[in-house]
Formats: C-alpha cells, structure tokens, sequence
C-alpha cells in the first residue's frame, strides 16, 4: 500500500505538471471559468454516510442469485471457481462478444455497439482500436470494422460517446489518465460502418487540437463535444456543429480536478464532477456561441460518502429537476440529488448495495483482494428516460449490471441483476481489459477511506476480513469482472460491455420491466 501511495502521488505530480505545461498552449482567447467566485460560501456539504441497502431483487425462476451479500462476489466463490459460472437475477444472456475485452466506456446506437479501447493493451495483436458491432441479431453480434485514427489507437478511456439526435460518434485519446490533442469524430448513418468526418484537425497526427481529456461527451443538441481533463481541471468545449473542422471554442480551469459530467436538457448547465461530488457550471454563453464565453459556477455540493465522482443524470420528477450521481470509489453508490436549487443541491437519497454499507466493509475487503484497485462501486449509469423515468441500470464495478426500480424516488428498490461470469487467470488473453492490465495490483485502493471509516467507527472485525485472499496483494486473478460502461436500454434488453466479458445484450424478464412508450436511454452526455 505504501509503494502504491508513492506512485499514485508521483503519477499525480506528474499530471499537474502536464496540465501546467499545457496551459501555456491553450489560446489566449480562451475565456476562463470563474475561478474567484465565491469558492467557501459556494460549497455545500452532505455529510451522512448511506447506511442502508435497496431491497433486495426478488429472483425469478431461471434465476442463479447471489451466494452472499448483495453485490459481493464471495471469496469463496473466488477460490472454489463458482464466481467462473456468474450470478443472474431477472436477467439473461442473449448473446455477446468478449474480443480481447471490452476497454473503459463502450457506446452503443441503433443496432450497432462501439468497444472502447485501452491504451497499451489494445494495440496487441489484430483489430487494434475500437471495434465496431452489428448487433441486428443480439444473440450474434458480429465484428464489422475497426477505427484506427489517433484517437481511437490511443486509447478512449470515458470519452467515446454518441450523440443520437446528429448521429455522430466521437472520442479522444488517453493513453493513460490524462491525453491531450487527438479527437476524432464519424458519421455513423450507417452504424455499422462509422465514416470520418475530421480528417485534419484533431485527426492528423501534424494538426492537435489544444485539449486535454479524460473524459468526454455531448451537449444534446450535438453542436459540442466537451473534453474534460482529469488533473489539473482542465475543461475545453470543441465546436464540431461543422464536424470536418472541429474548433474550440471556450477553455478554462473549472476546478483542481474534472472528471465526467451532465449536461441539462437544454444545454446551458454542466454538471462537473469532482473529487467527491460536483459543481453546477453554467454554460449557457458557449451553447450560444457569445464572443468571449465566461462560464461562471452557480453551486456546489461535496460529500464525503464515496469519491472519483463519475458523472450525472439529469432527470425530472413531476417537473422537477434531479441528477442521478455515481461514485466510481469509496462505497458510495449513486446518490439521487435535488437541483431546483442550483446554489445548493440536496442529497435526497442514495443508492446502495448490501457490499457498500459501513458495517460490511471487512466483508468486502476479504473479498475483493486479489481483484485489484477496484473493490465493489458503481461507475456509470443509464435511465430508461429522462423525464419521469422508470428504471435506472448501472455498471457496478465487481457487481455486474444492476437495474433499479425509479418510479418513486422515495422508494427505490433492486428488480434484476447480472454479474456476468469471471475470466479467472486470463489476464495475458484480455489484452483491452483495463482490469487485466491493471491486476498487476492486487489491493483494493479505493476502498480504503470506506474501510478506515468502518475501523474507526467500531464496525470492521478483522476476522472477517482475513480470507485465503488477503495476501493477493499482487497480480490479481479476475475472479470477477469490472463493468464499467452504462448499460444502454434497448427496448427490454441492455446493451453494455464489461471490461473481461467484453459486449453482452441481456435481456430483462417480461415480469419485472416494461419498456414506456418513450423509452430513450441517457447517460447524461448525449
């Protein structure tokens, strides 16, 4: 722990001297955010710890449940090899495509799924890049091409993305955190066969754009593609309402670090995520083009229940404005937080599994050495529609695909599950897996702050802890998988990647989802 502390402060001070560095880069006409507003009175603070479970799902026949705490992958599933034949809850298999893993975020759009690729492990052996499926048969889904520009080579970490409403599919590249300069966007009409539009800019090894990334998305009316950068918290809005020339138009420092977003309906407010919780931004001067664009923060909100902030939702209950919010660490889950206030969200529930509560983090630890830096959190999620919606699907990290019963944010309960099956010891095959590549580590790092919690508040018993596992502290095993892209509703099914499993359409049973009539997936970056 103490060598993996050492290098994640080297690698931080590394970042911020990139990000330092590439200031002096950005245009000199770039606007700036706020930065000397109202940094202390702006902050609102959410302090309790989420100390309750959702209901359990209820299992129907055909069903093969979870063996222990919800979420949890027993260690003894790990060792004995049941972890291998995966849980299922409401939920089965169609049909997938596991290729050499399934990278960070995969998208997907009509009848087509796009694989996100993990720089370096992507570039081993053949269809380098980001694979492109047809998915016209779910139980068939079958390779068409794969994209090659810089930007897909590179790595796309979060930030391939489509935007539905101009069909276009785009990313950036991140060779490892934090990229900078390469970004690459298609026409994707025809899905099964993305055509570029960015020849030059972005795409030209000789003509980078001025950005750093991390992450990426949409505005929904498809004119911009926000890049946000990790460490420093360096934001940047590229005009690509003409795709051939992408250009950016706004950049500024929004924070000490960016990491995934929302962005309102109609485009004029930003939901950056931070540390441990977000900011409200708003940009509405850069969705209408002002010259000199300033963008200005409007509120604030932090906890301290769960940390990697991943991005927001943002929704509606009777007209009223909510953001569903996950945490990729800490135990944090996905939080629902009341926006009518933009100068002071409310955390007005939260979302966890049995695996997530204080008193189970011994449990969790015991289990989840061994499965690297990750233990059990949620990563990124989907709603079933943005107004009124009624179910809300995530990937959860070791947890698999969990699906949530919204219909009344007061009582939100688990209604199916799948937790697709471990690729033990397959780690040099899964050369896109992040997880395989990343289990040269062994230790749960990002569970530590949950777990000094629960020492500290009297509730972590080290017996619990101490399984045949615990002295995995290097070269993990993939005794689970980590799916970390949002499951995409189709109808009844969900289209996502795992990063071990690679892509799986699921099909939800009749009895515990019905698709509404206006279905239309969001992920909060269109």
């Amino acid at each position: 722990m103490r060598m993996f502390t050492k290098m994640w402060r080297a690698k931080s001070v590394v970042m911020v001297t990139a990000g330092i560095a590439l200031a002096t880069m950005l245009p000199s006409s770039g606007a700036s955010a706020d930065l000397r507003s109202d940094l202390l009175p702006g902050v609102q603070e959410f302090l309790d710890i989420g100390r309750s479970s959702v209901p359990r799902a209820n299992c129907g026949p055909g069903s093969l449940p979870e063996t222990g705490l919800q979420g949890d992958v027993p260690a003894g599933d790990r060792e004995t090899g049941r972890s291998t034949q995966g849980y299922r809850c409401n939920m089965s298999l169609i049909g997938g495509y596991a290729g050499r893993g399934g990278g960070l975020a995969s998208a997907t759009f009509e009848h087509c799924s796009y694989t996100g690729s993990f720089f370096p492990g992507n570039l081993l052996g053949d269809d380098r890049g980001v694979q492109v499926l047809d998915v016209s048969d779910p139980a068939n889904p079958v390779p068409t091409v794969t994209l090659t520009e810089p930007a897909m080579l590179g790595g796309t970490w979060e930030s391939l993305k489509v935007n539905t409403a101009r069909k276009l599919l785009a990313a950036t590249a991140v060779p490892f955190e934090t990229g900078a300069g390469y970004f690459s966007i298609y026409d994707i009409s025809d899905c099964a066969h993305p055509r570029l539009l960015n020849p030059g800019p972005g795409t030209n090894l000789l003509m980078p754009l001025p950005i750093t990334t991390h992450e990426g998305g949409f505005s929904p009316d498809g004119n911009t593609y926000w890049a946000s950068g990790n460490v420093p918290g360096f934001v940047s809005a590229i005009d690509v309402s003409d795709p051939a020339g992408p250009r950016v138009v706004w950049q500024g420092m929004v924070g000490l670090t960016s990491h995934g977003f929302g962005i309102s309906p109609d485009g004029n407010r930003m939901y950056m995520s931070t540390l441990a919780g977000f900011t409200v931004l708003d940009i509405s001067a850069v969705q209408r083009r002002d010259p000199n664009p300033q963008v200005p923060h409007l509120g604030r909100v932090f906890w301290s229940d769960g940390q990697g902030t991943q991005h927001s939702i943002p929704v509606t209950y009777d007209g009223k404005p909510y953001l569903f919010t996950a945490d990729e660490a800490g135990s944090g889950g996905v939080k629902l937080v009341d926006i009518s206030d933009e100068t002071s969200p409310k955390v007005t529930e939260t979302v966890k599994l049995e695996i997530n509560l204080p008193q189970n983090q011994d449990t969790a630890l015991g289990s989840a050495m061994g499965g690297s830096i990750f233990a059990y959190d949620a990563h990124y999620c989907a709603a079933d529609r943005p107004a009124d919606p009624t179910a809300l699907a995530c990937g959860w990290i070791s947890s698999g695909i969990r699906v949530f019963d919204v219909r009344d944010p007061q009582r939100i309960r688990e209604i199916a599950y799948y937790n697709p099956p471990a690729q033990t010891d397959r780690n040099l095959q899964l050369t896109n897996s992040p997880h395989a590549l990343v289990s040269l580590i062994g230790v749960p790092a990002y569970a530590v702050v949950p777990t000094v919690r629960s020492v500290l508040e009297g509730q972590f018993d080290p017996a619990d802890a101490l399984t045949p596992r615990t002295s995995n502290v290097a070269f993990g095993d993939l005794s689970s998988d980590w799916c970390l892209s949002a499951p995409e509703w189709h109808g009844s099914q969900l289209w996502t990647t795992c990063a071990d499993n690679g892509f799986m359409a699921l099909q939800l049973d009749n009895q515990i989802y019905t698709p509404p009539a206006d279905q239309a997936s969001t992920i909060g970056q269109s």
